[in-house]
This record gives structure tokens, sequence and C-alpha cells, in this order.
């Protein structure tokens, strides 16, 4: 199914006012999901839409509002409500934006939220800003940790990023060898895994999407990227969040936001980073090798063909199932 950018943005939001959004909270996460799209992650796309109305259809209507409960100058407490991470994420980011541009450093934990999505979307409001940012956000332990076949630690986004003259350096992971919604994505589609991604219940490796879920994921980078995982699991925990967060509930974000005007002026530090990001891009790849990148590079280049060609491919069983929920 072939949709414009406009048409796709419609059809999420209303599906989200369909599950009882009001129309501002509708409008922010069909933003965030219809960017996904136009970066080239369609697993957190329109197909995450649709695991979210699963959600809601699961477990219902549990949404409390947002909440600040503890402030100072420069830190803050969200309390999610159990509301979409898309919302509560882009609260917590406005909240430290707004800190850092007053103080110049913020640092703020969320809770009690699910499916943080794409961190990236929230570096890119601080660049946006001239702030640099880290963040990171904790999950159900889907994830093995290395050398082994039970989850412990989520697929656990950790993201990092930085203003400069042109695009920012955006550099945004998951701690998985895959991710969640991409297994349930292949789930749909009826597709196998990748080999070597995921192990089933009985702790042997699968490609099977449904022994995945009811398994484990293999951690990304063996024993390093364990270690970040563990760290990132640490990190959300330091937002009054459970050390292994409960199936899709109870997630916890860290965000710190800083400005670079705390050392030095800022457009000096923009143009440096540009510079040196240039001179990575000028680096020599490899015989045969493409074009060295940069971290968001490909996401912003991406956006821009996508938004001038103005489709975006949804699948069929995805787009009926929005369709189905939206009213049609």
């Amino acid at each position: 199914m072939r949709l414009s950018v406009a048409q796709a943005r419609d059809l999420v939001e209303r599906a989200m006012r369909a599950l009882g959004h009001d129309a501002g909270e509708a409008a922010i996460i069909a933003d965030h999901l219809i960017d996904c799209e136009l970066r080239g992650l369609s697993y957190g796309g329109l197909p995450r839409a649709l695991s979210i109305c699963e959600r809601f259809a699961r477990l219902g209507n549990r949404r409390r509002p947002i909440q600040v409960s503890h402030e100072t100058p420069v830190s803050a407490l969200v309390e999610g409500g159990d509301n979409l991470g898309y919302l509560v994420g882009h609260r917590a980011m406005t909240i430290a934006i707004d800190k850092a541009r007053r103080s110049g450093l913020a640092i703020v934990g969320a809770n009690d939220t699910w499916y943080t999505g794409m961190l990236a979307y929230f570096a890119e409001m601080a660049t946006k800003q001239d702030l640099v940012s880290l963040i990171a956000s904790n999950a159900t332990p889907w994830v093995a940790p290395h050398g082994a076949t039970e989850g412990r630690f989520g697929t656990n986004p950790i993201c990092v990023g930085f203003p400069t003259d042109g695009d920012p350096v955006i550099w945004d992971i998951g701690t998985s060898t895959i991710m969640h919604a991409e297994v349930l994505l292949h789930g749909r589609m009826g597709t196998p895994l990748p080999p070597g991604v995921a192990f089933g219940p009985d702790g042997a490796p699968t490609r099977d999407p449904a022994a995945a879920l009811a398994g484990a994921m293999a951690v990304w980078g063996g024993h390093k990227g364990s270690g970040l995982a563990m760290v990132v699991q640490l990190l959300g925990m330091m937002c009054n969040s459970p050390a292994m967060p409960r199936d899709i509930a109870e997630y916890g974000c860290l965000t710190v936001v800083m400005s670079p005007g705390l050392f030095m002026p800022a457009a000096d530090f923009k143009k440096n980073a540009a510079d040196y990001a240039d001179a990575v891009r000028a680096a020599r790849p490899v015989a045969g090798g493409p074009p060295v990148r940069m971290p968001f590079d490909r996401s912003a280049a991406e956006r821009r063909t996508r938004l001038a060609a103005d489709v975006i491919e949804v699948a069929d069983a995805v787009h009926a199932g929005l369709v189905a929920v939206a009213g049609g």
C-alpha cells in the first residue's frame, strides 16, 4: 500500500484518537511515527502504531495524567502515568530544553511509560535549540546478556546528539542485535528472523519470531554491548523504574541536556563540530567501500528523499489493521 505523507499521518492520528488520545497527543505520536518512516525505519513507524493499538486492546486504557512529581532548577522527575513513551519522552525533553536554556544544564527522569520509540527524535529537538543531549531508556527484559540465553536487558536504546552548522550528529542505537519492533514485524509478515539474533524459550537459536518473543533476543556487540545494555538498564532505574520492567510497562527514560555555552561560545562549538564531521567523512574508505558517514547522515538524507517523493510504503496487513482501529 502506498500512501502520501499526509495520508499516513492522518491515518495514525485517527487511530490514536480512537484509542482516547486528544488531538494534540495524537499529533505528537503521529509526528514521531511518521519521522521513523521518513528515516527508513519502517518497523518503528506504522507497524509500531498497530502495536500500540494492540497494547491498548490487551490491557485497556490505563492512562493517568503525566505529572512532574519532583523538580529543581536543573532537574525534574516526570511520572508517566502509563502513557505512551512518545508523549512522556516529548514532555521530558521539553522540560529539559527549557531548564538547559536557562541554566545551561538539565537532567530529567521519566518513569511509568512504555515504547519510548526513536530517541533520535528527542535528541533532534535539543539540537534544534543548540543543545547537546544524552538519552537512555530501559525496557522489558527481552534481551539476553552476552553468554546467556534468557532475557535480563531491554533492547535499551541509548542516544547522544550534537548540534552543528549543518545536519546534527546524532548517534542512536539499540543494544540488541534486532529490535523488538523488528521481531514483531517479521511475525506480522510471516518472514523468518535473520540467523544469530534470537533464542527460543529452550535456549536454542531460533529464526521463528514467535519463539524469539517467548525466548530472548541476542545482545549487540558481545561483552562490550552487553555492558552498555546493563548501563542503560541501570540509568533507567535511576528514574525510579523497576530493575526489569514488566511486559511493555514501567519503563524509565533518563534525559540529560547540556549547553556548549557552559564552556565556549555555542556558535564556535557548532562550527568545530561541523568541521570535525567533515573530517570524518573525508577519511579514506576501505578499498571498494562506500564513503564514510557520520551518525544521522543516512537518516537526514533518507528523510529529504522521502519527503520529496511524498510516498510511504506500508504493508497491506498493517494498513488494514490501522484502518479498522481508525474507523475507516
